[in-house]
């Protein structure tokens, strides 16, 4: 049952996180103050439901705290540089490359976790790899979407690391928790961008704002990182 729950459950937060482009490409601000209003929502009700669900909040190690903060800092990092993606190209764009963490991820885990590499990961992100190059598209016509496919594929990157590091202590903490830890982190580090960003209070599109906020990280990433 516990493997058929947890199936289900990254299924899920699949579903929920791939709701982030369609609720991202619309909006109209920044993405770094995007990011912000997405932080604040999100950490607001995460703190509501693991208050209201009576959740340990007390980080359990004094090591624990880098390795939360450096979690945190890539998570904030992953979702500016995605949307910087989805404004410079498109959804699709920006999905392909995202979805080359995965590849990120088989060959900077062993190195960092000090772990076997195994070699049927390094085929599979040899074969991710092959695909990213065929999918996305050519020729000098192309050339305006480049700087979109750099930003997906740092967003990829910095998610690969964020979930390799989150990996060092998620099985001391719930997945609410630890994220609400990362959304709290992240709201303070954008703060500045409130100040330096002109249209901070003027034009806020609070349904799609609410839509990825809600879904996709209350429910999707929460979820993903629970498994």
């Amino acid at each position: 049952m516990k493997i058929n729950r947890s199936f289900l459950e990254l299924n899920l937060a699949i579903i929920f996180l791939s709701t982030s482009g369609v609720f991202g490409r619309p909006i109209l601000m920044t993405p770094t103050l995007t990011i912000w209003w997405r932080c604040a929502i999100a950490m607001t009700i995460m703190l509501g439901f693991v208050k209201w669900m009576k959740y340990d909040l007390k980080i359990k190690r004094r090591s624990h705290y880098s390795i939360i903060f450096i979690s945190s800092f890539l998570l904030a990092a992953h979702w500016v540089s995605y949307f910087y993606s989805l404004s410079l190209s498109n959804i699709a764009i920006a999905l392909i490359t995202l979805h080359t963490f995965p590849a990120m991820t088989a060959i900077l885990e062993p190195i960092i976790l000090k772990t076997k590499f195994k070699l049927y990961h390094i085929g599979l992100s040899l074969m991710i790899i092959a695909g990213l190059y065929i999918i996305l598209p050519k020729g000098e016509e192309n050339q305006h979407i480049i700087p979109g496919i750099i930003a997906g594929l740092i967003s990829a990157l910095t998610y690969a690391l964020r979930n390799i590091y989150t990996r060092k202590v998620i099985t001391d903490y719930n997945g609410s928790v630890m994220m609400l830890y990362q959304l709290i982190i992240m709201t303070i580090l954008l703060v500045p961008f409130l100040f330096i960003e002109s249209n901070a209070t003027f034009h806020i599109d609070w349904p799609y704002i609410l839509g990825v906020a809600i879904l996709t990280t209350c429910l999707g990433h929460t979820l993903f990182v629970q498994n």
